[in-house]
């Protein structure tokens, strides 16, 4: 998950994670990075299978941002 501009979160999957972040902030990642950048890694979670990260992703962007908030703080505490 990301943090970009202004506050915003944006939540995604990748099997690399430093180059798809440098394409964010490059301006050649997603359309709504484009517009929000420049963004940093908020949370991340790794050894998912394809299929696995994108329920997780599916679940995370259907949630209120306050609810990410609170997972956020929850999950980096651990």
């Amino acid at each position: 998950m990301l943090r970009c501009r202004r506050g915003s979160l944006y939540t995604g999957i990748t099997k690399n994670l430093n180059r798809r972040i440098e394409q964010h902030n490059a301006g050649t990642g997603a359309k709504y990075t484009r517009a929000h950048s420049p963004c940093e890694l908020v949370w991340s979670k790794k050894g998912l299978s394809e299929s696995a990260a994108k329920k997780e992703e599916a679940r995370i962007k259907k949630l209120p941002k306050i609810k990410k908030e609170e997972y956020l703080a929850t999950a980096n505490k651990k």
